[in-house]
């Protein structure tokens, strides 16, 4: 027996044999990803998998291989058709619906002007993405598409960049995908300081007054005639916005408890594993690594930050027309990120003023927001898709 033969076709069998390295980098960015959803517990529901997912592409990219000839094809190829035929991010709004209260923003329906602010920043990024694409050379991939694509980070909701991105930007899914859930994951590290750049001590110590109680009626007919109104008017929406509704009638009908328990815990978190292990694996060190990802991922942070501050600065003037009842911060939790938006803006308005009770009132254009990037998701769909 030729031991020397022997390890050398282990070694071509083994992964060493195609490891480049960009393959390399990737894997560090894994790790990193890793570290950060783990001891940081940043986002770790979906960082975990798809930090894992880009791990096992990068090691044996046969993981994510399309069936060819006897080939059959990878695993996480077939988990990735779910996010392909737009399938995985709308059942994830069921379970997102089923675990959303809508109360505070029923309560207050002036949060729907805050979340729709903070949405701003969706439309800024898509702007300066059209301007890169249009003037840059090395970027000419950024088409009005893929652009709007990435304004869609600006909302930090995931599941809709998702959506956006494999209906107009499939071949850039994984940069939108991993940058919407890197920021959504920062919310706690991006938005404090641009909270504070546009508010004043006073501003942030302001206690609102508590909300008015819903009733269980408003509660039960608001997602029906916002699945109606939003579908008639934009019924690319219906796949989001519909499923967000759906699942939040569930909770609100109160006769279906099962049904309920189920959206908002086996089946989404059963879509989350499936979703973020085969969004990591279109992470590929050949696909990833280049100029216009780089492009992708500042956009998202450039939308990002302009969303709050559009929101914050939004909220300064409902203060004003207020009279002072309308503490500026909630405007931050436009930005969809449900409910850790909400938290921070608890968090900040605490900080200043101990007896500071924001919590409820940030929902109210949390929830909005969800709503808002969704329609804006819509919109693009309407007129790119």
């Amino acid at each position: 027996m030729d031991i020397f033969k022997i390890l050398n076709q282990l070694y071509l069998q083994s992964a060493f044999n195609i490891l480049e390295l960009n393959n390399v980098i990737m894997i560090i960015v894994s790790l990193i990803l890793l570290y950060l959803a783990i001891k940081k517990e940043y986002e770790p529901l979906l960082l975990i998998p798809i930090a894992f997912g880009m791990l096992l592409v990068n090691l044996f990219p046969g993981i994510y291989a399309p069936p060819e000839g006897e080939n059959i094809g990878g695993l996480l190829y077939y988990l990735s058709q779910g996010n392909k035929l737009g399938i995985f991010p709308p059942l994830i709004f069921v379970g997102v619906g089923a675990l959303t209260d809508f109360g505070p923003l029923l309560a207050n329906p002036k949060s729907f002007l805050l979340g729709a602010a903070a949405q701003f920043g969706i439309f800024f990024a898509f702007i300066s993405a059209v301007f890169l694409g249009t003037y840059i050379p090395g970027l000419e991939d950024i088409t009005k598409e893929v652009a709007a694509a990435i304004g869609i980070i600006g909302g930090a909701d995931g599941p809709t960049a998702i959506y956006i991105a494999t209906r107009l930007a499939p071949e850039f899914l994984s940069p939108i995908a991993v940058a919407a859930y890197s920021y959504m994951a920062m919310v706690p590290i991006i938005q404090p300081p641009i909270m504070k750049l546009f508010t004043t001590k006073e501003e942030r110590a302001i206690q609102m007054e508590q909300l008015r109680p819903v009733s269980k009626l408003e509660k039960i007919l608001f997602p029906i005639i916002v699945a109606i109104l939003v579908i008639l008017v934009l019924p690319e929406t219906a796949p989001l916005v519909g499923m967000l509704m759906f699942g939040n009638l569930l909770k609100e009908s109160g006769v279906v408890r099962n049904l309920v328990d189920t959206a908002s815990n086996a089946l989404m978190y059963i879509i989350v594993i499936f979703l973020g292990l085969s969004v990591g694996a279109s992470a590929l060190a050949e696909n990833f690594l280049n100029t216009t990802t780089l492009a992708i991922i500042a956009l998202g942070l450039v939308a990002f930050c302009i969303g709050t501050a559009a929101g914050v600065l939004f909220g300064k003037v409902m203060c004003k027309l207020s009279g002072g009842k309308v503490n500026p911060l909630i405007g931050a939790a436009g930005v969809s990120a449900v409910p850790m938006a909400a938290r921070i803006v608890q968090k900040v308005g605490r900080d200043e003023n101990p007896n500071n009770f924001l919590l409820m009132h940030a929902m109210g254009p949390n929830v909005a927001g969800v709503i808002g990037s969704a329609v804006a998701a819509g919109a693009f769909l309407a007129i790119f898709g």
